[in-house]
């Protein structure tokens, strides 16, 4: 378990670093090219930093209210309130608001920017389906992505991808509809036409890329809640067959949308065929087959 979370530690630093790479690596291409300096590059990121608070204070309540979760006391359901506190006695963080979604779809989510504003959401459906120890897995790994500051990763993250979209976006339309603007002092010859074939052929692709580094990012994270999970409980088999259970269950929510899609434990469009590149989540017999390698 220690092995597994190092190592998807390591992994998420790198893609990390990848993501910055690309945006000081466009930042510079379009200085250059169009020599309006970097105002360009430094008005995306103002922009980008400026709309993503919003998300970054609200978007848990965004999510809450787009699923329909609506928000419970210990009176409400105790058997489950309970299992959640105990949980976060045993992780050693506070008490998240803990909310239900009525559907019989097997699902469940966390969000917030850090433990003292989390939030967890369990499906009627989930509840219902998994034995105790099995549920007590699944809320593990919810309580999981709140003590590793997963949902603020993954805010930064998608900020990092918006970033990556504006600039090569604001490049594209100063390119053709505001002049040209190109530097009389660039590299000339040989190596000033590699120059430009490398950034042309970044700016058309780093907005793919940004997006795959996103989903693969999510994926790792998830890897890791598994394993943060299992070392919470101690019973990596608990989360193992609630995840098969999860797995052969074919009802979607049908609240899910693609904004919030990676937040679940698993896919929420049952029955949609996704290449693994562009999946929010990792193959569920990847993870069950790591889970009983623990």
């Amino acid at each position: 378990m220690y092995n597994q979370i190092d190592s998807n530690k390591r992994k998420t630093v790198i893609l990390i670093t990848i993501f910055l790479v690309l945006i000081i690596a466009l930042g510079w291409f379009i200085g250059v090219y169009l020599n309006y300096g970097y105002g360009v590059f430094l008005f995306a990121v103002i922009f980008s930093i400026g709309t993503s608070l919003v998300s970054y204070y609200k978007g848990d309540k965004i999510a809450l209210a787009s699923t329909k979760a609506k928000e419970i006391k210990k009176t409400d359901n105790p058997y489950v309130y309970r299992m959640v506190e105990n949980l976060c006695i045993t992780a050693g963080i506070p008490t998240p608001k803990v909310h239900i979604i009525d559907s019989p779809a097997l699902n469940a989510f966390a969000t917030g920017r850090d433990p003292e504003h989390a939030s967890i959401a369990l499906t009627t459906g989930i509840i219902k389906a998994l034995e105790n120890e099995e549920l007590e897995a699944v809320i593990a790994h919810e309580l999981s992505h709140i003590k590793n500051y997963d949902i603020r990763l993954m805010t930064l993250v998608v900020v990092m991808v918006g970033l990556i979209a504006i600039i090569a976006d604001m490049f594209w339309r100063i390119r053709f509809f505001g002049g040209d603007r190109k530097s009389d002092n660039k590299a000339g010859g040989q190596l000033g036409v590699i120059i430009m074939i490398i950034g042309f052929a970044l700016l058309i692709l780093s907005p793919i890329v940004a997006e795959l580094i996103k989903l693969a990012i999510s994926r790792k994270r998830e890897y890791l809640a598994d394993a943060s999970g299992a070392l919470l409980t101690r019973y990596p088999e608990g989360l193992a067959r609630a995840l098969e259970k999860i797995s052969k269950s074919k009802t979607p929510l049908q609240t899910a949308n693609n904004a919030t899609a990676h937040l679940f434990i698993s896919n929420p469009f049952k029955g949609k065929k996704i290449s693994n590149f562009f999946s929010t989540h990792p193959p569920i017999v990847d993870r069950v087959k790591k889970l009983r390698g623990m």
